[in-house]
């Protein structure tokens, strides 16, 4: 790792230091596109701010009002819809964005993708449901909640509707921010509103598929009105393609979320809904740490797909690792202070775990950043998906070795995490030595 920052900053930093970083700030906005891309940046970042501090505010009310079991029991029926979430996505957030930012300028090309990918994706839909009820009618652990699952799954039928990938790849995010801040308002007020009591946490996944289902349809009708896309009914064939294209983006969503959301359902399978929620209430608490960088990467990476700054993207990536650290020596410092505040718990497995989580933030950072905002966005997408892959199943070995030994508890899942980033960090900085992404930065700069 240090040898990896070592050869970064020996070309990108040759200035003092506080020389360098402005000259580095003032590079990032010489130019109409990347004045474009700020816009877009400080657009996500608005985002990004209201999609979790507004859960910082409805998540700790929800602990209180519902208690940590029924708080749990939520969560787990969130992280067990995930999936299907994933599957009806199935990696266009990153291959339609990839393919509008590359076809922007080809109106007809736009409405194959745009029509094509809604379409597919409400087919998915329609699996996907078929799947969960099959499920919930079989097994009596969901058949005994099958109301809080099945509406769970508005928030699949949401998240379909609204398509961030056509506003990512024409790089106008500022009407993702708008959409989004709308959805999340209305969803946040009304948990304040309407969830009083134990009994009303069947209105929480309701409450929350109907906000982002109001998203969904005033995105489309922006991207109607404003940019005049209209649906054209695509052939199979055409579809297919699509489909096709997208598969290996969807196996690398499917890997992700075997260390990411399958760790709140393999607890509710293997321990209580208690462990689950004192999991989830430290999992949320990272995931907002680490959703400060999703802007940064969903901004740059149709950026860098089209116009292939690899210096730009270094001394950005200089940046961003600094921060992190910060961030999490911020957290380090004052984790029992957040989580008492935030939740009034003082239960220290909340902030072991919060810990433990953390801990992976310092190379799950620049994994990320050498994932599909260098190897995909230059021509190696296989890679950025193989290293997510290769972890997963590194992650799913653990917990099978676990379970296997009755093992599962929410340190050793916690512990899992830290394992899982660090195998995709190093794998990732592999494949861009062996592209020669790092080698060729550094040639560029010289």
């Amino acid at each position: 790792m240090s040898a990896f920052l070592a050869r970064m900053c020996s070309h990108s930093c040759h200035l003092p230091y506080g020389a360098s970083m402005i000259t580095k700030i003032k590079s990032l906005t010489n130019s109409p596109d990347k004045k474009r891309l700020m816009s877009n940046f400080f657009s996500l970042s608005i985002l990004q701010a209201f999609t979790y501090i507004l859960p910082l505010l409805t998540l700790p009310y929800l602990v209180r009002v519902l208690g940590v079991e029924l708080f749990g029991l939520v969560m787990f029926a969130q992280a067990f819809i995930m999936f299907f979430n994933i599957l009806v996505d199935y990696g266009f957030n990153l291959s339609a964005t990839r393919e509008i930012s590359i076809h922007r300028d080809n109106k007809e090309k736009i409405t194959e993708i745009f029509s094509s990918v809604m379409m597919i994706k409400f087919i998915l839909i329609g699996v996907s449901f078929v799947i969960l009820s099959i499920i919930v009618v079989s097994f009596e652990k969901f058949s005994s909640h099958w109301e809080l699952y099945c509406l769970t799954f508005l928030w699949v039928i949401g998240q379909a509707m609204f398509p961030i990938w056509y506003f990512q790849g024409l790089e106008r995010m500022k009407y993702i921010t708008i959409v989004n801040i709308i959805s999340k308002l209305i969803f946040t007020i009304a948990i304040f509103i309407f969830i009083q009591e134990e009994s009303d946490y069947i209105l929480v996944p309701l409450l929350n598929g109907l906000g982002f289902m109001v998203g969904g349809v005033i995105s489309l009708w922006i991207a109607y009105r404003q940019f005049n896309q209209k649906f054209k009914p695509q052939s199979i064939q055409t579809m297919m393609i699509h489909f096709k294209d997208s598969s290996q983006f969807f196996l690398s969503r499917v890997s992700v979320s075997i260390y990411t959301s399958a760790n709140a359902f393999v607890l509710g399978l293997f321990t209580s809904n208690t462990m689950v929620g004192y999991y989830s209430i430290a999992e949320k608490l990272y995931q907002a740490m680490q959703g400060l960088y999703h802007p940064i990467v969903n901004t740059i990476y149709p950026y860098l797909a089209k116009s292939k700054n690899i210096l730009f993207y270094y001394k950005l990536f200089i940046v961003i690792f600094i921060i992190n650290i910060i961030g999490v020596m911020f957290v380090y410092l004052f984790s029992k202070e957040i989580i008492d505040i935030l939740f009034n718990i003082t239960d220290v497995e909340v902030n072991t775990i919060l810990l433990i989580l953390v801990t992976s933030s310092i190379l799950h950072v620049p994994a990320i950043l050498l994932g599909y905002p260098l190897l995909a966005a230059f021509g190696y997408p296989k890679y950025a998906n193989l290293t997510v892959i290769q972890s997963s199943l590194v992650h799913l070995t653990g917990l099978g070795i676990l379970s296997f030994f009755g093992m599962i508890s929410i340190y050793s899942v916690a512990v899992m995490v830290l394992i899982t980033e660090t195998t995709v960090f190093f794998t990732r900085l592999h494949y861009s030595k062996k592209t020669g992404l790092i080698l060729k930065g550094a040639n560029k700069n010289e």
